[in-house]
């Protein structure tokens, strides 16, 4: 009986292999804790220096990373004089609403000295997003990198690169952004356009007095490196190059797509676009921009028309590792982007954008629809209150709106609003599903321009299939809009020019394997087409993605309802929610 009992026990070797199984499992999913200040920090860029608001003291902010499948908390701690929310851009927040950051939407804003906690889990999801702010302009300096790993022991769909590196968009003003909007408002007219873009934080060598303030990629001949790119621009689409280098898309929102490759892609802001780029296999003796300008059909002067270069530079094999690399006498050369209203390039590559779906990342397209929804998506006016002058076209104030509705943010959270019950007076649950007054969308506009106000939501039952198309109107011109769904991914299932036909288009709809995101352009002129699965309680925020757009308007909410069992209800408010 003695010998039985003894056989039965593990060896020392089980008992490792089963301790390090259990760490394995253990970290497949973990808590990760960050500390997030806001604070004011000083920063030189153009020969300006400036005070301005920032995650601890960094802009970029700190890189966030996890892995799919942990639990993120970050207390963030209010210490400026503005207040302020986190949006975790692409996380999708499943039941967790009160921490997706809208301000006035999931939560009244963190005021000054106060602390909040933002805790959720990455249920589902692995690449490249991002956070930032989401109060007025505020995320012209508050954001940063958002990388979610793949699960231990799960490989990428394609070569795994040497080095993975953040390549963040953004724009940088010498005047302080929250006067910039303000000025705006009070006018009626355009904001002032930004002086750079950066490349993480840098505006570069093309730039007055930046030429020390240049991001540089150092590479090694032959290896393939992992860019993630992030377009944090607050109102610019950009052209994205390195001079001499191809780049091989395989993801873009945290979703992989069938790998494609071209010499230069399109990123709007709030999307982001994972690029493999392989190094030259011997040392080239060259230097290398990597540039970024602006994609834009609206009239100029309305946007910054200017380029931003970071540089590739290459280790010499010949010299030794701690040898400066950047030698100035070598050969720089310069990528050849499109040209600033190239639709047409635009249009080419967002057709190249594919689902993998394949057994391991399958497509899960919703095939049949349970309510169609059409949006018209542009901008408009609104009088010019009495003893005023407006600087929008004919004395008007500028404006924007989705089926004509320009979304006024409410004093309270629509959230909690819905939560407890308390909704009347914050907002009306009949956002209108179609326009209400159609017209010829991408033809000669109406003589009225005037749009309406309001706090409307639309409301879905709990695992509704979606259908919405969202039509680009002439209004004071056409423009491509990137619209940003919260709480949600969706299938881009088609897109065209002028006005969608319902009749006709639908035909022509990809139900296979259409790309999946977070943020979708709406063409310039056009219509897009997306598909999703309301499996997900709470309020949610669809928004244009250029500031200037939704700071007139361009924004609305949908309000899903709980489902029957308790695993499709929204969970309580945490007990420190901020007050309004």
């Amino acid at each position: 009986m003695a010998m039985a009992i003894s056989s039965a026990l593990p060896s020392p070797l089980l008992l490792m292999a089963a301790a390090l199984m259990l760490l394995i499992v253990q970290a497949q999913s973990i808590t990760r804790h960050y500390e997030f200040n806001v604070q004011m920090a000083n920063a030189t860029r153009l020969c300006t220096t400036k005070s301005m608001v920032t995650v601890n003291g960094q802009c970029p902010g700190p890189e966030l990373v996890a892995r799919e499948g942990d639990r993120v908390v970050i207390r963030v701690t209010n210490n400026v004089a503005h207040n302020i929310t986190l949006h975790w851009h692409g996380v999708r927040q499943v039941r967790s609403g009160w921490a997706d950051g809208p301000a006035y939407i999931t939560q009244c804003p963190i005021q000054t000295g106060q602390s909040y906690v933002y805790n959720f889990t990455v249920a589902g999801q692995r690449g490249t997003l991002w956070w930032h702010a989401h109060i007025s302009w505020l995320r012209a300096t508050v954001y940063g990198a958002l990388v979610i790993l793949p699960k231990f022991g799960v490989p990428y769909p394609f070569p795994a690169p040497h080095k993975e590196v953040p390549v963040i968009f953004g724009e940088w003003w010498n005047a302080d952004t929250e006067a910039v909007v303000k000025q705006a408002v009070q006018t009626g007219g355009g904001p002032n356009v930004s002086d750079a873009f950066t490349i993480n934080g840098l505006p570069g060598p093309l730039y007055n007095c930046s030429a020390q303030d240049t991001f540089k990629l150092k590479v090694k001949p032959g290896k393939t490196y992992m860019l993630r790119l992030i377009n944090a621009a607050l109102n610019e689409e950009l052209f994205f190059s390195v001079a001499n280098h191809t780049l091989t898309v395989v993801e873009v929102d945290a979703v992989y797509v069938k790998p494609f490759t071209v010499d230069t892609l399109v990123i709007s802001p709030g999307q982001t676009t994972n690029v493999l780029l392989t190094a030259k296999p011997y040392y080239p003796g060259a230097n290398f921009y990597m540039s970024a300008a602006p994609y834009s059909t609206a009239r100029p002067g309305t946007f910054g028309n200017t380029t931003v270069a970071g540089i590739l530079e290459y280790e010499n094999p010949a010299m030794p590792p701690s040898a400066a690399s950047f030698v100035k006498g070598l050969p720089l050369f310069k990528p050849t982007l499109p040209q600033l209203n190239d639709t047409d390039f635009v249009t080419n590559f967002t057709d190249k954008l594919r689902s993998l779906a394949t057994a391991e990342y399958p497509a899960a397209v919703p095939q049949s629809v349970d309510r169609r929804f059409f949006f018209t998506v542009g901008l408009g006016t609104l009088p010019c209150p009495a003893n005023m002058t407006c600087q929008g076209p004919n004395n008007t104030q500028m404006a924007a709106a989705m089926n004509n509705v320009s979304f006024v943010l409410p004093t309270r959270a629509l959230l909690q609003s819905h939560f407890t019950g308390l909704s009347s007076g914050v907002y009306a649950p009949d956002f209108p599903v179609v326009p209400l007054s159609p017209f010829n969308y991408t033809g000669t506009p109406p003589n009225n321009t005037n749009v309406e106000t309001g706090t409307k939501l639309l409301v879905l039952q709990y695992n509704t299939s979606v259908e919405l198309v969202m039509q680009d109107t002439s209004i004071l011109g056409i423009e491509s809009h990137p619209l940003h769904l919260h709480g949600f991914n969706f299938f881009v299932v088609g897109q065209g020019f002028g006005n969608y036909d319902a009749v006709n288009d639908p035909a022509k709809f990809n139900l296979v394997d259409p790309v999946e995101r977070n943020t979708v352009g709406v063409p310039a002129g056009g219509w897009v087409a997306i598909r999703f699965l309301a499996d997900n309680p709470g309020v949610w925020f669809m928004h244009c993605h250029l500031e200037a757009h939704t700071t007139w308007g361009l924004r609305m909410a949908w309000l899903v309802l709980d489902g029957s069992q308790p695993n499709q209800k929204l969970l309580p408010p945490p007990s420190d929610l901020p007050k309004c």
